[in-house]
């Protein structure tokens, strides 16, 4: 047995590996039975998709408050608490009798998904040798990614073999299983807390949350069709007011909820810049290409769903190869071989016509799998493990965070892109996007995706910029910055 293997805390890294996993199901399971809820419980698309916002509102929203309050407090009460509220709001989802109380109740699994995965990959941390931080990240790329792979089929075979309702009635067990893990591991002894803990800084965590919430529904295009064009633009004034107040605030205050000084550290900034961009640029992929592939080669749903297990099979393959490779020769290079190999992906991308093979977009999503399993496990180590140890909870939170915006900023600005690109292909000043087209829609992707390559081009700047070699946990920055 290994000196590593050793010192693992075994039951803290299986914890850490079921919250992963019950988030990437919760988050995915839904989807694929949206038509079918809707149809059930009467509502149209729009108010359905608000289930979908409402679980990001809360997850963007609360997960670096939550991974906070964990830094601050201990984690095992926020960690175990997010599994009991997981488990008690998917019960209340499966007896939902209206879109209204299904809304209300995903908001809820949202909160509690938000205060599991504020605390993942530091549990994950905290249960191995400092040394293998990489090997530690790598495992909740594995489980994270494995709850997405599994999610839409299971949440298909599911419907096809009882109802819906059990696609959240699934997801009860699972959370009771990570109350129990978690009450096991916290009788095994807590970690030692400090004897005068901070005070919290509710204004910031109250702005957070606002800037947050606002940004979303100013970001996400099903909440803009609700909204407005007009609120649209009044949210997009409190967001920039909010924001100003926010770092006006965490300036001056003496325990922040954001401690600007953390972004002196060059590699936690410059990895969290490089999460952003490949956030948003990875999203653009996932949301043109299953138009793509289903109303312009006019493959089924089903179909399409197989190629698409490219993508997670490939990035849990390698999650923990490049997990091993950050705990010897650091995260710059692993991580940077992952922004190119994404690269390579949009490159193939614009090889797409409209009588493509299955097997290019597939190599599409086999090249971006490929990425994402180099990429993810060595940045978000770096993210986590970069900061002083007091605020790697507060570093969790924030990976979770830049994901659920990069997602929403991509899709915004992917479908801004393809309309411009579609008016211009198609002739057309005010036609919106369609395959029906299928020779101006696969331009209007092409711009797109050159697009995206100059934003890799800056993620992969950042990556090489992050600095040395070597992870090291910085001094703690005692202060507003």
């Amino acid at each position: 047995m290994s000196a590593v293997a050793a010192r693992t805390d075994r039951l803290l890294l299986a914890n850490a590996i079921m919250g992963q996993f019950l988030t990437g199901v919760a988050s995915r399971i839904f989807i694929i039975s949206l038509p079918t809820i809707a149809a059930a419980l009467d509502a149209d698309i729009l108010m359905i998709a608000w289930a979908l916002i409402a679980y990001q509102l809360a997850g963007i929203s609360l997960s670096v408050v939550f991974g906070r309050l964990g830094d601050i407090y201990g984690r095992y009460v926020i960690y175990g608490g997010g599994f009991a509220i997981m488990a008690v709001s998917s019960l209340l989802c499966g007896f939902a009798t209206s879109a209204l109380w299904l809304v209300l109740f995903r908001f809820i699994q949202g909160f509690g998904a938000a205060m599991v995965s504020s605390a993942t990959r530091v549990l994950a941390m905290e249960a191995m040798d400092e040394s293998a931080a990489g090997r530690a990240n790598g495992y909740m790329t594995m489980s994270f990614h494995g709850g997405l792979l599994i999610g839409p089929p299971l949440g298909g075979l599911v419907i096809d073999l009882v109802n819906w309702r059990w696609v959240f009635f699934l997801l009860v067990p699972m959370g009771a299983l990570g109350v129990v893990l978690t009450v096991l591991r916290a009788k095994k002894g807590r970690a030692v807390s400090p004897a005068r803990p901070p005070a919290i800084d509710y204004l910031g965590a109250a702005l957070l949350i606002v800037l947050t919430v606002v940004l979303t529904l100013v970001l996400d295009r099903r909440a803009a069709v609700t909204l407005g064009a007009e609120r649209t633009g009044v949210m997009a004034v409190v967001f920039v007011a909010t924001l100003l107040g926010l770092l006006a605030h965490e300036h001056r205050t003496v325990s922040p909820i954001v401690n600007l000084a953390l972004f002196k550290i060059r590699m936690f900034t410059f990895s969290v810049l490089s999460l952003l961009l490949l956030a948003t640029t990875t999203s653009v992929l996932g949301f043109l290409l299953p138009f793509y592939i289903q109303e312009v080669l006019h493959y089924s749903p089903s179909f399409m769903g197989l190629i698409f297990l490219a993508a997670p099979i490939f990035t849990i393959a390698l999650a923990p190869v490049s997990g091993q490779l950050t705990d010897r020769i650091g995260p710059r290079i692993p991580a940077s071989i992952g922004v190119l190999m994404t690269m390579t992906a949009f490159a193939v991308g614009l090889l797409l016509r409209t009588d493509s093979h299955w097997m290019l977009p597939t190599l599409v999503m086999a090249l971006f799998g490929l990425g994402s399993g180099l990429f993810n496990t060595p940045n978000q180590t770096a993210i986590v493990a970069s900061v002083p140890r007091e605020y790697r909870g507060f570093a969790t939170g924030m990976v979770q965070t830049l994901f659920g915006i990069g997602s929403l900023l991509g899709i915004s600005l992917g479908s801004a892109l393809l309309t411009v690109a579609f008016r211009y292909y198609s002739g057309t000043l005010d036609a919106a996007p369609s395959a029906a087209n299928p020779v101006a829609f696969v331009a209007s992707m092409h711009v797109t995706y050159v697009a995206c390559l100059a934003f890799m081009v800056l993620a992969l700047l950042a990556s090489f910029m992050r600095g040395g070699t070597r992870i090291a946990a910085a001094p703690s920055p005692g202060g507003p910055s």
